[in-house]
Order: structure tokens, then C-alpha cells, then sequence
């Protein structure tokens, strides 16, 4: 093992978004790799609810309060902030934590790595102002800023940014740990049957995810296949309009809310349904491959990075459309053996690239490398 490496990760927030629950799985990977990992946030949104993922694998993360962007106190708070710390890197996420943290940290002499999770941006004019001096901090603070798909990359350099720093693309891992046999307890808990086909949707429940069209095709499958049930996983701001949507397909669509036990859910379920619109890198679909689902995505953002189209899954053109979901999804609900192949190559694909520890390998090269290349 190499010698033990100081990371302090810091983030905008630690809310309910994919960055920030993320950083618990980075954790749980990173004392593989010989990172030791500190965490700081400099807001507490909806009660932090990622500080408590982090807790849970030993990882304290402290508030490092901030009023905005541009008041000259909070630059100096951050920088209090790292100068105590005093890690090896600063590994900055999320835009405020890229202008703030790399100014603080470029200060202090300590390298900075930023990663970008997003591949759409903001169109108003104080969104844009905002971006441009997020990307300028990157710029002239970061030694490597990180894209999480290739894809991802593209739409940043199309969008603008990022052209003065150093890209990389480094995909993300999960901490995602198989359960098998909790399904059986979450099926009965759901009024779910055991003979009964169930597909689920893992996401924030936000305009671009696709629970319209998802709608729409399991409408289209209740003759042909009434023993099918689409479960939906999660919240958000398009919570509501979605719950009304659901309501002429009652009885086959099951809105089980936020859950904290993905992984059991994902062992009640036979398909992993992801018809999302744009996606830079999404989780759930590396959480379904370690639980050996197969996954049906739309071919957008770093998903062809994820999904080997009938390999470990089925990839969608864009835009999704619900005839063909109803097609791909009749034709799986039909083929439990096709489903168990694509499952198991997604489980060895998962193993292989995707968990914790190989990300946070990939993660400490990177890291070793601005280390090497820092004054």
C-alpha cells in the first residue's frame, strides 16, 4: 500500500443531489486506495442529509458556513478552513466550493482538483455570470478539472467552458453492496407479488428523468401485460405533478417516495427503467448492475459509458419513446433468462470498473499526479 494520503473534499452543499451522496461511497472506497479522506460543506441544505451517509462510514464533515459567493469574509472562512486542515489536495465539487475552495486553497499552496457533475447549465444571465467565474477559478486554481464522462467533457467544452484547464475524465464508482433475498420483504411491504414483473425507476423526481414516458408505456403494456408494476423511487421538485400523472395507471404504478435501502429495492426488482433526457453519470444505473439488474436506458450523457447495449442492458434512442420502452420492456417482462444474462454481465462489468475501490484507485493516480506536477 503506498503511503496515506490527505484529501479534504469540499463541497457546496451535502443535500439530496447525486454529487454529494456520492461522496459517502468515495469514502467507503477511498481507504482502499490509501486516501484518508476529510470533508467539509459551506451550506446546510434540507438538513444536510448527506452528512449523514458520510457519519455512517466514519467521516465527519464540518460546516464551513458561507453567505455568497463574492463577500471577502467567507473567502477568508474557507481558507481559515484548509489552512487548518492542511490536507494533501483539495478536491473541490459543485460550483461554489470551486470558486471559494480553489482561490483558498491556490493561497495556501495546496493543489486543487474540481470536479464537474452536470452536463447542462443555467441560460440566465446571473446563472451565466456565476458559471464564468466558476470556470475562471477552475481555470487558474485547479491543476486537473474532472469530467465524469466523456461525454460530459464534450458538453462542457461545447457549452464554453473548460478550456483553459487541464480535462480528464475519470467515471465514478458507487459503494453498492448486493443483498440478495431483502427483496422478498420489500415486495411484501410494496404489495408487490412475488410473480408479478417489477420494473423500477431510481432518480430524483425532476423534469428530464422520464416518468412521462415511462407512464405512457406501461399504459401501453397493461393488456399484454398486466402482471407488470413500475415502481418509482424517489422525490423531488416535480413530485407532485408526477403523483397526478400516475393516477389513471393506479395499480400498476407503485410511488414508493425516497428510500434510503436502494440496494433492497433493487433486489425486489427485475428491470431497472432509466428514460432520463441528459445525464452525465447517473449512479442508479451502476447500483442496479451490482445488483445484477438489468439496466434499459436512453442512449444520452455517460450512459453508453455505463450500459453495453445488450450486453448488460438496453440502450433508447432519444427522445424516448413510449412505444418502443413498451416493446423493450414486454419483451424482457417475457425472457426471465435473457434478463438473468444481462444482469450477470452487468454485475462482472460493475466489479471490474465501477466499485468504490477501483474509482478511488483511479481517483489516487490522478491525485498522485497533481501532487507531481504542483511547485
Amino acid at each position: 500500500m503506498s503511503a496515506s494520503l490527505r484529501v479534504h473534499a469540499l463541497i457546496s452543499s451535502l443535500t439530496w443531489g447525486g454529487a454529494e451522496m456520492l461522496l459517502a461511497d468515495f469514502a467507503s472506497g477511498a481507504r482502499h486506495a490509501g486516501i484518508e479522506l476529510s470533508v467539509g460543506y459551506l451550506q446546510d441544505t434540507d438538513g444536510s442529509p448527506a452528512a449523514a451517509r458520510l457519519r455512517a462510514v466514519g467521516v465527519h464533515p464540518e460546516l464551513v458556513p458561507i453567505t455568497g459567493l463574492l463577500n471577502p469574509a467567507d473567502l477568508w472562512r474557507v481558507r481559515r478552513h484548509l489552512a487548518r486542515v492542511r490536507p494533501d489536495i483539495v478536491h473541490t465539487h459543485l460550483g461554489n466550493a470551486d470558486l471559494l475552495g480553489g482561490v483558498a486553497a491556490r493561497s495556501l499552496g495546496i493543489p486543487v482538483i474540481s470536479t464537474i457533475h452536470v452536463m447542462e447549465w443555467e441560460t440566465s444571465l446571473r446563472e451565466r455570470v456565476k458559471a464564468r467565474l466558476m470556470d475562471l477559478a477552475r481555470s487558474v486554481c485547479a491543476e486537473s478539472v474532472v469530467t465524469v464522462s466523456d461525454r460530459a467533457r464534450q458538453a462542457l467544452l461545447e457549452a464554453g467552458y473548460g478550456r483553459g484547464s487541464g480535462l480528464v475524465t475519470v467515471h465514478n464508482g458507487a459503494d453498492a453492496q448486493a443483498v440478495p433475498g431483502a427483496g422478498r420483504a420489500v415486495r411484501l411491504e410494496l404489495g408487490l407479488a412475488p410473480r408479478q414483473v417489477v420494473v423500477t425507476m431510481v432518480s430524483v423526481l425532476r423534469e428530464g428523468k422520464g416518468h412521462e414516458v415511462a407512464f405512457e408505456a406501461v399504459r401501453a403494456l397493461r393488456e399484454a401485460h398486466p402482471e407488470l408494476r413500475l415502481l418509482v423511487v424517489g422525490d423531488g421538485p416535480a413530485g407532485e405533478r408526477i403523483r397526478q400523472d400516475s393516477q389513471d395507471v393506479e395499480g400498476q404504478v407503485v410511488l414508493a417516495g425516497h428510500r434510503d435501502d436502494v440496494m433492497r429495492v433493487l433486489d425486489a426488482s427485475d428491470i431497472l427503467l432509466h428514460p432520463s433526457r441528459v445525464d452525465a453519470f447517473p449512479t442508479a444505473l451502476l447500483e442496479a448492475m451490482a445488483a445484477s439488474v438489468p439496466v434499459v436506458a436512453t442512449d444520452v450523457g455517460g450512459i453508453p459509458e455505463i450500459v453495453d447495449d445488450e450486453r448488460t442492458g438496453v440502450l433508447l434512442e432519444v427522445p424516448p419513446d413510449p412505444a418502443v420502452i413498451a416493446r423493450v420492456l414486454g419483451e424482457l417482462a417475457e425472457d426471465p433468462e435473457r434478463r438473468r444474462k444481462l444482469g450477470s454481465a452487468g454485475r462482472t462489468r460493475f466489479e471490474a470498473e465501477f466499485a468504490a475501490e477501483r474509482w478511488a484507485e483511479r481517483m489516487r493516480t490522478l491525485y498522485e499526479s497533481a501532487l507531481a506536477r504542483h511547485p
